[in-house]
């Protein structure tokens, strides 16, 4: 422990604390840009390149960032002189200078923290303005646009991509005034490595990375007569959607949300977990008959579209150990386009699928053509609310409802998809009962659970035991992988999910300022969801019993494989 002094206030904290979270641990606010703590993703670096955050120390001539400056014995701090906060004010004045000033029509507009700050900092006019540098907007991607021109070289995509995500796509180019982030050889982004995931649109503090819109398509579908136009809900969205309106992180809204969809104009709405629950059938029948007859192992849960694509870039080798299952967002795609289509006398060509996911790289995957185009369009949990609003529809008003039949009844095991471990955790019960004959006595595998960036455990199912091993967040998966393709890891099944604490921490999720405590409040609600349900194995779920009865006869069968089932593509570094 050291003894410093911040604002003249005594106080003791643990050596190497930086001033900025010195002072919060004492109430006092330093404003920042550029810092973004994310030490639970394995995010610890803050590249002090804003310097908003420019404090007074005694002895020193100069201000030091206070985000990247460590605590010594006998320190004396001063955050709040008008030295320090006029040399913020300038700093913020001169990225304004150089900023786009369409905030009105900006999708960032009220969310934004360079305009927070201007406001906090009582910046009233433009006072620098002069010549402004001119980038190129790219918007060659299905998941996110880039606008460069709104850019304030914070670095947190960068800082995100790289060591989060070991992705490597973004990283400063050019010089002086032409200075951005962008990829290798300002190429477009779709013809990156990029996986989509989001997580730099979740941490970009302006609008320079935003998700593509598809609100227009939607609602120009809605509005068609001849149009039949069904929505799907994936779990994680109904544990966030409510902070959107001010509710609680984890709040569930799962009726208001059914209740907001139908008010807006879907025809039908249904929920992603009966499709979740019909991947757990045909993701168990899988591994099991690779344990049974020496198929490839590990197998890997493919619901994830962005560590889909990470795989297809960086450990092409490993191709043949993902599972060929789509995703539950494809899998309804298609069932909805033949089997539901029937059930309601809908010609397919008619009918329009809308997904609301918390994730960008849904957009991507929507738009894969191997996977049949049967998702028309996805929009995120943010453009959802979005919606909501425009439509002039009180959220906080609105009756509990319930989903529309045939596609709409799902178990605990479907719901807790929306979380790290979830997806194996659900596989795992219906594996064991597959197994074994009959469920197991305690559903809830905790040893799954968890928000470690690795995990590994060994699950009974009678005789056999199955290992698995659990990464979420792609620098963990990369590891995971290594290890692997080396020999050096051994595992019947591997669950992977790009984002740090899976799909409750999407890129399409209503922004939590790297707030790791928001993310586990959505997961423990999934969890709760879980625990009510009445039927917590994917097996038991009546409707997806009654798809395999009367239309796809049996997990894995010709058909299934011809509707719910994939390939992956090897693709460039």
């Amino acid at each position: 422990m050291v003894n410093i002094k911040i604002n003249n206030l005594a106080v003791q904290v643990e050596a190497g604390t930086t001033i900025l979270d010195a002072a919060r641990a004492q109430g006092i606010n330093i404003p920042t840009l550029c810092y973004m703590k994310m030490e639970s993703a394995g995010c610890t670096n803050a590249p002090g390149s804003c310097r908003v955050c420019m404090v007074e120390l005694e002895g020193r001539a100069n201000l030091v960032p206070a985000c990247v400056t460590t605590v010594w014995e006998g320190m004396a701090v001063q955050t709040n002189t008008t030295r320090a906060i006029k040399t913020r004010r300038t700093v913020v004045e001169l990225f304004l200078s150089n900023h786009p000033k369409d905030c009105l029509v900006c999708e960032r507009n009220k969310n934004c923290e360079l305009q927070t700050l201007a406001a906090d900092l009582n910046i009233r006019e433009d006072k620098y303005a002069g010549k402004m540098a001119h980038h190129e907007k790219d918007t060659t991607s299905e998941s996110l646009i880039r606008d460069p021109e709104k850019c304030v070289l914070c670095r947190r995509c960068e800082t995100i991509c790289n060591e989060v995500q070991t992705v490597g796509v973004y990283s400063a180019i050019n010089r002086s005034l032409e200075t951005t982030v962008s990829t290798a050889f300002n190429a477009p982004v779709a013809d990156s490595t990029c996986t989509f995931c989001g997580q730099c649109v979740s941490v970009c503090p302006t609008g320079a990375l935003t998700q593509a819109s598809h609100t227009s398509e939607v609602w120009t579908a809605l509005n068609d007569p001849d149009k039949v136009v069904i929505v799907q809900t994936a779990p994680a969205v109904r544990v966030a959607l409510g902070e959107e309106f001010g509710m609680a992180a984890g709040a569930r809204v799962t009726g208001k949300m059914v209740a907001g969809l139908r008010r807006m104009g879907f025809r039908h709405v249904y929920d992603t977990n009966f499709a979740a629950d019909l991947t757990v059938m045909e993701e168990a029948h899988e591994l099991l008959d690779r344990v049974k007859n020496g198929g490839k192992l590990p197998i890997l849960t493919s619901c994830c579209p962005a560590w889909v694509k990470f795989i297809e870039h960086q450990f092409p080798t490993l191709l043949d150990v993902p599972s060929t299952c789509k995703s539950p967002q494809e899998m309804f795609g298609a069932i909805a386009k033949t089997y539901l289509a029937q059930k309601l006398g809908v010609d397919p060509k008619k009918m329009v699928v809308v997904s609301i996911m918390p994730c960008l790289a849904k957009k991507y995957e929507a738009a894969r053509e191997e996977l049949g185009n049967n998702t028309d369009y996805v929009l995120s949990t943010r453009e959802l609310a979005s919606m909501f609003r425009e439509a002039g529809i009180n959220f906080h008003s609105l009756p509990d409802e319930d989903f529309d039949p045939h596609m709409g009844e799902s178990t605990g095991a479907g719901t807790i998809f929306g979380t790290t471990g979830g997806v194996i955790e659900a596989a795992t019960r219906t594996a064991i009962y597959e197994l074994t004959g009959k469920n197991p006595e305690n559903v809830e595998f905790k040893q799954l659970r968890g928000t470690d960036n690795i995990r590994e455990a060994t699950v009974k199912a009678g005789d056999t035991e199955l290992k698995i091993g659990i990464a979420n967040g792609l620098a963990s998966a990369r590891k995971m992988l290594e290890n692997i393709r080396d020999g050096k890891s051994q595992y019947h099944a591997i669950e992977i999910m790009a984002c740090p604490g899976g799909c409750v921490g999407g890129g399409g999720q209503p922004y939590h300022g790297n707030d790791q405590s928001i993310i586990k409040e959505r997961a423990a609600s999934l969890y709760a969801i879980d625990g009510e349900k009445k039927v917590r194995v994917s097996h038991e779920n009546a409707e997806v019993k009654k798809l395999y009865d009367e239309f796809l006869e049996k997990p894995g069968s010709h058909k299934a494989h011809d509707l719910l089932h994939t390939k992956y593509v090897k693709r460039a570094k």
